[in-house]
């Protein structure tokens, strides 16, 4: 075991980095060297990849984004580029490969772990909508929550100031997590997710009802991909990425301009955006990432091929990387329950 390819890919989040400096730094005390595959899968398609110097990751810990750079690319889109893949792999002389990334990035890997390819691959799992299942959290959910329960404080205090619903749109595909967590810790009066097919009527009625209960505004917290029991996504074009989604965003708006129809009570919204994705990642996150990179590299020394880390309570584990694509996870209920119990 000598040269260990590394790539990050999919959508970016606070702590991508942390991982990368754990493997780096775990692979230098036992003299192999990491090759950064550059913009995720794209990287390994078109061969674009250098050495990771061990001193050159001492200072990333902190910083978010990922120094690897990212893309959505899915090589088999095409046969072509599978090919090129384990062309490739083999041209850069990797004895294993550090993939890290959310569902469609570790789908990826699996498949390419299962029809075995001779390509040797641990996975690292990763998305802010912490919806991959296996794992109770993933890193960069911790820090987007932060940052959208701080968007919704400062909501309360303009909200209050012109007696406004305020309805924040808070990411989240399939899943409804971050503002699940975000609502319950910023004290959202409303929280609508994509688990729950939303009631116009209800949300409307709940609305008026705190109005006429002397409650001068309201907060609403909804999903990027929370529908309308009649509806479908809101979305902000048709087009689909390689993975076959669609680009999200919208539904604030729109709910927003529904609640001021029905109820004639001056509505306004806030979209948080890739907000939620920037910046510096916590200290829960930066712990579990580099918790995270150290561990994969612990799996490659094992020669523990087509297993993902995961935490399990407090214990990063290791489980197959099927378990973690195989279906969602989506928002325990009981949870949403205790935050209904202060829905006015």
């Amino acid at each position: 075991m000598t040269r260990v390819g590394i790539l990050t890919g999919g959508g970016d989040c606070p702590g991508l980095n942390a991982v990368i400096r754990g493997v780096v730094r775990k692979a230098s005390q036992n003299n192999i060297i990491v090759v950064g595959i550059k913009d995720g899968w794209k990287g390994l398609v078109q061969n674009i990849a250098s050495d990771i110097a061990p001193d050159s990751v001492d200072d990333i810990l902190q910083k978010g984004g990922t120094i690897l750079g990212t893309s959505r690319t899915n090589p088999y889109k095409n046969p072509e580029d599978v090919a090129k893949v384990i062309e490739n792999y083999k041209k850069m002389k990797l004895d294993a490969l550090v993939a890290i990334g959310g569902e469609d990035t570790l789908g990826v890997a699996n498949k390419l772990s299962k029809e075995n390819k001779g390509l040797n691959i641990v996975a690292v799992p990763k998305t802010i909508d912490n919806d991959i299942s296996a794992t109770d959290f993933t890193f960069g959910f911790n820090t987007a929550v932060e940052v959208a329960t701080e968007a919704i404080d400062r909501l309360h205090t303009t909200a209050e100031s012109h007696h406004r619903v305020m309805v924040v749109e808070i990411m989240g595909r399939h899943a409804g997590w971050i503002t699940l967590y975000a609502g319950i810790a910023g004290g959202a009066n409303l929280i609508l997710i994509p688990e729950i097919k939303m009631d116009i009527d209800e949300i409307c009625t709940s609305l008026k009802r705190r109005k006429a209960c002397g409650k001068a505004y309201s907060i609403v917290a909804v999903s990027e991909g929370a529908t309308f029991k009649e509806g479908q996504f809101a979305t902000q074009e048709k087009e689909l990425d390689s993975f076959g989604h669609v680009r999200l965003g919208g539904i604030g708006e729109m709910l927003a301009g529904e609640i001021e129809k029905r109820t004639k009570i001056e509505t306004r919204y806030a979209v948080l955006g890739h907000i939620q994705r920037g910046g510096s990642p916590s200290s829960f996150d930066r712990v579990l990432s580099t918790r995270f990179g150290v561990k994969a590299m612990e799996l490659v020394l094992e020669k523990r091929f087509g297993f993902m880390v995961s935490l399990r309570g407090t214990n990063v584990a290791a489980v197959p990387i099927q378990e973690g694509v195989g279906t969602l996870k989506t928002v325990d209920m009981k949870l949403y329950d205790t935050a209904k119990t202060f829905f006015d």
